[in-house]
């Protein structure tokens, strides 16, 4: 029996913001010449825009698109992003970093991290980011894309910090060159087919009316479309993960620019500062439950680094996801398909994730009940995974206040209490290969926050004492040479891609 091949031919992305904007420029990059790609969105309604930090995969999303780095930071305002560091959540004078890039090296099947702890270095949890040239530049300031050294691998990975406005402008660009046909307009009904439940269109506020074969769904927390269709189903996780309120406001730039996030733990939730070659932004994760609005607005306001350029921006939301981003020719992509908290910087990817995982299981005009099925599967996996990532920093602290004790309180996925209990007892990580966080991410959240593994693989021991001395000597001996060839990032900046009228230091 022949298959229906009848390719989509007509595609509808309704939302802009960097979601949609992302959605449309990769969509214009990789679908058959003649597809017609329209996007709808409305200037009087704005986007939620919290999402100025990222890890490294965007830098593959803007590769794939062909945009040129320098370009894209100096346009964006960006600056570059090492990894992000946590400050007072294994207690108040704490810090730790999630450094993006390598920690040392494996020696046959062994990582890395097992020769370190063979040599005590859980009884100096520190040490352990002498090993990675991300955490030693981000200390001291300093960026460099190629340190200069061929024979020895660098360890450096990089993501950014950037204004998302500007981002999802970026791409519009790019998308609209590209042949992308921009709609300006409100959407006020949503029709679908009597019988199959399809979306046929949806109505503008002045009548006006767009049809496609194929919807994408970039509408925010309001999710115009996916939450009209049939089977649409909500996991709420506030019991897991409650804060449910942010506030967001920038404040004036500061001297160095920092090539790190900052995630520091307050009395309730946390705040995060993300540094911009224009402005720093800011801003407060909390649970309503524990802080008042004006109690959180004092805490954000008190802890700038200098005065607020405008007044806090709120917001309000549930973490969670639906359960099924796509149904039937209706794709989910950004806050319609669900919220996770800035806290790892995932917003963004989750959207750049969705739309390859779309494009992989891309519909015939007539989508397939399994194609829809494993876009499901794989959203579900990849979300709770980076769920349990986001509890573990929570169930992990050190703190004394209500609010953190009741989330050491809190019970645990079974699945995140076997990787913890993994980690104590033989000071194994093991993930899912499709998981986000890399065993590296998972090794530095632990040690950081002050899980103590009791036991090693036994294969390190294999390696004689004083040649694993030598080893690690050589591994954080490499790693600062690294680091000392690089320029500061203030300088980098400057040399590559200074942001118009931005004064970045010498």
């Amino acid at each position: 029996m022949a298959i229906d091949q009848e390719p989509v031919r007509t595609v509808a992305i309704i939302g802009g913001g960097s979601a949609g904007w992302m959605a449309a420029a990769a969509l214009a990059r990789f679908l058959p010449a003649g597809t017609v790609i329209t996007l709808v969105e409305s200037d009087a309604i704005g986007t939620v825009g919290v999402g100025e930090a990222t890890i490294p995969q965007l830098r593959l999303f803007n590769q794939h698109l062909g945009i040129d780095e320098d370009d894209f930071v100096a346009r964006t305002g960006g600056s570059f992003k090492l990894g992000i560091e946590f400050a007072g959540w294994n207690g108040a004078d704490s810090r730790y970093l999630h450094a993006f890039g390598t920690i040392g090296r494996a020696v046959g099947l062994v990582p890395f991290h097992h020769y370190w702890l063979a040599a005590g270095g859980g009884d100096r949890p520190q040490s352990l980011w002498s090993h990675s040239a991300c955490a030693v530049a981000a200390a001291a300031n300093r960026f460099d894309r190629d340190p200069g050294n061929p024979q020895a691998p660098s360890g450096i990975a990089w993501a950014y910090h950037f204004d998302a406005a500007r981002y999802a402008a970026y791409l519009r660009e790019r998308a609209e060159r590209a042949g992308v046909v921009r709609v300006e307009g409100r959407v006020v009904d949503v029709s679908q087919d009597g019988e199959t439940g399809l979306i046929a269109g949806v109505t503008l506020y002045d009548g006006r009316r767009v049809e496609a074969d194929f919807f994408i769904d970039c509408s925010g927390f309001a999710a115009l479309l996916i939450g009209r269709m049939a089977g649409d189903r909500w996991d709420d996780w506030s019991a897991l993960l409650p804060c449910d309120r942010a506030l967001a406001v920038p404040c004036a730039s500061v001297e160095p620019i920092t090539p790190y996030t900052r995630a520091t733990a307050r009395t309730v939730g946390w705040q995060w500062r993300i540094p911009l070659q224009e402005r720093t932004g800011n801003g407060l994760v909390y649970s309503s439950a524990h802080l008042s609005d004006d109690e959180a607005a004092t805490t954000l306001l008190d802890n700038l680094d200098r005065a607020a350029l405008g007044d806090p921006r709120p917001l309000r939301f549930t973490t969670g996801r639906r359960q099924a981003p796509w149904i039937g020719n209706c794709v989910a992509l950004g806050l319609a398909a669900g919220f996770m908290e800035p806290l790892e910087s995932t917003s963004i990817h989750l959207v750049q994730s969705g739309i390859a995982r779309l494009l992989s299981l891309w519909p015939s005009a007539k989508p397939r009940t399994a194609d829809i099925a494993e876009f499901n599967r794989q959203s579900a996996r990849e979300w709770l995974s980076i769920r349990d990532f986001l509890i573990a920093h929570y169930a992990l602290n050190g703190r004394d206040e209500p609010f953190w004790q009741e989330r050491r309180a809190t019970p645990l996925p079974d699945s995140l209490i076997e990787r913890i209990a993994l980690f104590e007892q033989s000071g194994r990580i093991v993930r899912d290969e499709h998981e986000l966080f890399a065993e590296v991410a998972w090794l530095q959240l632990l040690v950081g926050q002050g899980v103590v593994a009791k036991g090693y693989h036994p294969l390190a021991d294999a390696l004689p004492a004083a040649r694993r001395d030598q080893f690690l000597d050589i591994s954080a001996q490499h790693v600062a040479a690294t680091v000392a060839r690089m320029p500061t990032h203030d300088q980098f900046l400057r040399a590559h891609c200074p942001a118009p009228d931005a004064k970045v230091a010498a």
